[in-house]
């Protein structure tokens, strides 16, 4: 139970949200199985029905596509620059299973397209001419093919995504690779695979690839099948994005950074309805209590204001080293004193783990002295340093998915762990103190206990659209000490880590509007051994567990549209079935397809 304190600190939060709407809509889903056997754990289970404005409706899955599935075109078939399929070591196509976010948009044609991401190295999206059986409202495809993303060098780990209010898709960069690397001629694995799509092998990436070409949000615009364009907003910056969300302002997006020691950002456009051209910032957690998973005040570090042709410009003109000096932090008996010397900024950021960095912002432009427009180039080419350097924090683990409750004027925002530099010199469920993600930086967060099943939180917001505080709404149950019970519990099974009735590692989010419910998706390896999508009820605080995935996927892209049509949409893909955990159990290549595919309610536009 949370002390005075803490209750206190969550009651201040929620008064500052707007006041909520009277709320028409009811749903309640009958729970879906829990998968017991080798069969149930194979297979996809759901909801048998839900009870939509006290109307009983089946519910069920429909696949759309799965991975190399072929509608005139091959869905998932990675292609190099030229558009030429790639071929894998045996010389067959090389096809994805790690189809993630895929959004329902209308073209301006008038009909129904579906835009499908695949989170590989080089990166895929699709363009699916979807048709709409008038009388159950299930999708299916009628032609798919690559987008072509030549013209903006390629795309990166196309991971999750949401739809603009004004009707694109807004598709995301995730994990940008490390410019460091270039500079020391050092470059991961990860970071070369990229090298293929310029026709090059991984061992000529630092000379056919540019780490400053990804990492950023992505917008996709239907006209019809054959005129899509491809922007990425360089504008807003470059980092480990999860995805973006446009407010409905139109002007406002919040940005989400996966990864350890990374941070929260908020881009205002200039104009609405565009995002070539904005202002950036960068959260500041005012911790108010450390207890549960922490609740903070939100203040926000200004990061400058750039174009998409100004960053474009700069991404082919400097190098890692030309915005940046670099030098080793000082030791003290071979540990690293957590300080550095004089003239450089310590910082503790990344994606990867905890690292700690002593960094001077260079004459960027060699005019003398270091200038506005040298903070700006920084600020879009290294967003994350650039922000830490600022004062900024980035401590958090794993943050996920973004959504926007409007009947109570709150974000929502997944983090898969509370973990690591979200503590004070600690690990979850460790006895020794974890110095890596907290030394040199800042140390803003220091939750007292960490919880790697994870948390959602939630975000009040004010008249603009700005988050001024952050608290727990949802959480995980650990129910192993290793990660971080109190004891061993005598329900752990030997494959779940965290309560069965609960969630486990939360991603992909998603509100339906009107009906007071939070759809939370999973990405979880030994958490929960079969991922699963849960509804959660706000007043209520009750999850019911609506759908269950195979052996080693993830759930992602579950996104609410409220009225396609005459019809509402859950979307839900199911990514890389037998890839992160449970390979051994893989008997046919086929399982191991990915599945993009949706359920479909009555129109819920309360």
């Amino acid at each position: 139970m949370a002390s005075k304190q803490l209750q206190r600190v969550l009651a201040a939060a929620l008064s500052f949200t707007a006041a909520p709407l009277v709320l028409a809509g009811t749903i309640e889903f009958s729970p879906a199985p829990f998968p017991l056997t080798d069969t149930e754990k194979r297979g996809i289970l759901t909801s048998d029905s839900a009870t939509v404005d006290g109307v009983q409706v089946p519910v069920g899955y429909h696949t759309i596509l799965r991975s190399g599935d072929t509608a005139e075109g091959t869905f998932g078939l990675l292609h190099d620059i030229d558009g030429n399929p790639l071929v894998a070591e045996d010389g067959s196509p090389y096809i994805s299973n790690d189809n993630d976010f895929a959004s329902i948009l209308e073209g301006e044609d008038g009909k129904l397209y579906m835009v499908a991401h695949f989170e590989a190295r080089p990166g895929a999206m699709y363009l699916t001419e979807l048709s709409q059986d008038p009388r159950t409202g299930v999708l299916s495809a009628v032609r798919t093919r690559p987008l072509d993303f030549s013209a903006v060098d390629g795309g990166w780990v196309h991971c999750a995504g949401s739809v603009t209010p004004w009707g694109t898709h807004l598709g995301s960069e995730e994990y940008e690779p490390d410019a460091k690397q270039w500079r020391d001629d050092d470059i991961s694995d990860y970071n070369a695979a990229m090298a293929t799509y310029f026709g090059a092998t991984p061992a000529q990436a630092s000379s056919v690839m540019n780490p400053y070409d990804y990492g950023y949000p992505v917008e996709v615009k239907v006209k019809n099948y054959n005129d899509a364009t491809v922007a990425k907003h360089y504008a807003m910056g470059r980092m480990a994005l999860e995805l973006a969300y446009v407010m409905p302002d139109d002007k406002t997006a919040y940005m989400s950074d996966d990864g350890t020691n990374v941070g929260l950002f908020r881009f205002v456009a200039d104009t609405a309805g565009d995002l070539s051209s904005g202002s950036l910032w960068v959260a500041r957690w005012s911790q108010k209590t450390s207890e549960g998973a922490g609740a903070a005040d939100l203040q926000w570090v200004y990061l400058g204001r750039a174009t998409n042709d100004e960053v474009r410009e700069w991404k082919d003109l400097y190098k890692f080293a030309d915005v940046f000096d670099e030098a080793d932090p000082i030791m003290q008996n071979d540990e690293d004193t957590g300080t550095c010397p004089e003239g450089f900024t310590s910082i503790n950021a990344g994606h990867g783990d905890g690292d700690h960095q002593c960094l001077k912002l260079r004459d960027i432009d060699g005019d003398g002295g270091v200038w506005l427009s040298d903070w700006n180039i920084a600020s879009r080419l290294e967003t994350r340093r650039w922000a830490a350097m600022q004062g900024g924090t980035t401590e958090f683990r794993k943050m996920e998915g973004i959504t926007y409750n409007p009947d109570a004027n709150v974000l929502y925002l997944a983090m898969s762990e509370t973990d690591r530099g979200m503590l004070d010199n600690n690990r979850a469920g460790k006895t020794l103190p974890y110095v890596k993600y907290d030394i040199g930086g800042l140390n803003h967060m220091t939750i007292a206990k960490g919880n790697k099943c994870g948390v959602v939180y939630g975000l009040a917001l004010d008249g603009t659209y700005t988050a001024t505080h952050m608290w727990p709404v949802v959480s995980g149950t650990p129910i192993t000490e290793d990660y971080g019970a109190d004891a061993d519990s005598p329900d752990y099974d030997g494959t779940n880590k965290c309560d069965i009735n609960g969630i486990a590692n939360p991603d992909n989010i998603t509100y339906m509007p009107g009906y007071n419910t939070l759809i939370i998706g999973e990405d979880t390896g030994s958490g929960h051994q079969n991922d699963m999508i849960w509804a959660y009820n706000i007043p209520s605080g009750s999850l019911t567990r609506i759908q269950t995935t195979p052996y080693g996927s993830e759930t992602t892209s579950p996104y609410f549209y409220p009225n396609i049509n005459g019809f509402a949409y859950l979307m839900s893909v199911i990514q890389h079935p037998y890839g992160e955990s449970d390979e051994d159990k893989l008997e046919q290549p086929s399982e191991a397809f990915a599945y993009t595919g949706h359920m479909v309610f009555p129109a819920m536009d309360q």
